[in-house]
């Protein structure tokens, strides 16, 4: 058995600024296409709803975050 190797980023994610009230879409390169995501605030487990949409096109991630307020800085 030879054991995967793991997904690194080619393309980091970057900090953004935006105003209370809107979107914001964090985007991100991977090294291997379809790689499995999971994206976290701290130790909290982000899960698709109103607030949080993820996205994935190939090795390209994305994380919206609607409605944004001061707390998902």
């Amino acid at each position: 058995v030879v054991p995967a190797t793991p997904a690194l980023f080619e393309k980091k994610l970057q900090n953004q600024e935006a105003k209370e009230g809107s979107t914001v879409t964090l985007h991100a390169e991977l090294s291997k296409h379809d790689a499995p995501v999971r994206w976290k605030k701290g130790s909290v487990l982000l899960q698709a709803s109103k607030k949080y949409e993820m996205k994935q096109m190939g090795s390209a991630v994305e994380l919206l975050i609607h409605d944004l307020q001061l707390k998902d800085a």
